[in-house]
């Protein structure tokens, strides 16, 4: 385990100020790195958290959340050894970044271990850095599997009562023979101290995650272009369904793979690859798991038959323009809006609404122009300068066109159930 350190770019603000007191779940999207200094100091404001070392090349570990917006990052290594380190991607669905430090002498390496066979009531240990305390271990045991916090589309959390702290964001998580099983993200706490309920990204998801930040520097996932809906009791009777496992497709998105493949509305999936598929989650993450450009199957009830059909999985919207731009957020050039923006997909579309269309502002940057504007994390921006957005580029061309006018952009967003007018000057 090691203690990462950084400056930021700009001042933080206090955590329960950046997080609106009307988002659904809003204790579960407390992050535990420490805030260090007073949040009334003058920038540049110190940060700490954790990581753990994967290779003898020296790549780390840690939480996007931990380097975001971070000017200068450094690892402790031990008491005393401090050494710079660089940043080599990060991915703010999976809240997972990677970094780089020329190797050191004697430098514990960590390996990974499979997720799946923790089970609860299974040992786990958390090794972190809380409150600046430096390497401290807590023991606990899994208390469940498949956590869904909604702080993400991808949620798949292993939770713990292992104590975990401010600090131990990006540490390890180990199961009993040594292996990282998980990463520390996040804590369930009214309080913003532990209370015995803590999440942990599972290594199936973050050794992933973490391949392709190191291999490419960005993260691709697989997309289909389908809008789903879950099987209700009495949508289960109306088909005629013996139970409500599957995924019942509400459309088709035109031009996608699935349209290209013939899927069509009211196709129930009930299975990708190998894989069942039990809910729109288990679908929405199987399909993000898989390479672009890759051919899978899906086994789908229509009219009450079972058949198969072969689909071509594409690369989401969102990401392609990521690619593209180099960039995670939506700006491309210019000064930057200061948000994180995440299509509207259908694990986010069962928290805002099954007519919720737009993007959705996944965070926003503390004294940036749209957090001084009043743009809030959980908000849905739905147009931009009158012209409707469907992913983040649509908001990046706006924003640059209005930077290039000198002019504010206009927003339209729905907060709740309101929709109101937002203007962010350029």
């Amino acid at each position: 385990m090691v203690a990462i350190t950084t400056k930021q770019r700009v001042e933080e603000q206090r955590q329960a100020q950046s997080i609106p007191e009307d988002l659904p779940f809003r204790e579960f999207f407390r992050r535990y790195f420490d805030e260090g200094a007073n949040p009334e100091q003058p920038e540049p404001r110190q940060a700490l958290g954790s990581g753990f070392v994967i290779s003898q090349d020296g790549y780390i570990v840690t939480n996007n959340h931990v380097v975001e917006n971070a000017a200068e990052i450094h690892v402790v290594f031990g008491e005393q050894n401090i050494v710079p380190a660089k940043l080599v991607g990060r991915d703010t669905s999976s809240d997972i970044a990677v970094l780089k430090v020329d190797p050191q002498p004697n430098m514990a390496v960590a390996a990974w271990g499979n997720s799946e066979t923790a089970e609860p009531g299974s040992w786990v240990i958390a090794i972190g850095s809380p409150y600046g305390l430096g390497g401290t271990v807590t023991v606990g045991v899994v208390s469940a599997r498949s956590r869904d916090i909604h702080s993400g589309p991808y949620d798949d959390y292993i939770q713990t009562d292992a104590a975990i702290n401010r600090g131990n964001s990006g540490g390890p998580l180990f199961d009993a023979s040594g292996e990282v099983i998980g990463v520390n993200t996040a804590i369930f706490s009214p309080v913003g101290a532990n209370i015995g309920i803590g999440f942990a990204i599972p290594s199936r998801t973050a050794q992933s995650v973490v391949d392709q930040l190191i291999r490419t520097g960005h993260v691709e996932r697989g997309y289909i272009g389908l809008r789903l809906q879950e099987i209700t009791p009495a949508i289960a009777q109306a088909l005629n369904r013996p139970d409500e496992k599957g995924a019942l497709v509400a459309s088709v998105e035109p031009g996608g793979p699935a349209e290209k493949a013939g899927m069509r509305t009211g196709d129930i999936i009930t299975q990708l690859g190998e894989q069942p598929i039990e809910s729109v989650r288990d679908l929405s993450r199987a399909v993000a798991g898989i390479k672009p450009g890759t051919q899978t199957r899906l086994t789908v009830v229509r009219n009450k038959a079972t058949q198969e059909v072969m689909i071509t999985v594409g690369l989401r919207p969102d990401e392609q323009a990521s690619k593209t731009s180099g960039q995670q957020g939506p700006e491309t050039e210019g000064k930057r809006l200061g948000v994180t923006l995440a299509p509207v997909d259908d694990a986010v579309r069962q928290r805002l609404g099954a007519n919720a269309q737009g993007v959705f502002v996944q965070r926003v940057e503390p004294n940036s122009p749209a957090d001084e504007s009043g743009i809030r994390q959980g908000d849905l921006i739905v147009s931009a300068n009158d012209h409707e957005v469907a992913q983040a580029s649509d908001v990046a061309k706006e924003w640059n066109r209005a930077q290039k006018e000198k002019r504010p952009i206009l927003l339209r967003i729905k907060r709740g159930d309101q929709y109101l007018f937002v203007a962010v000057p350029a």
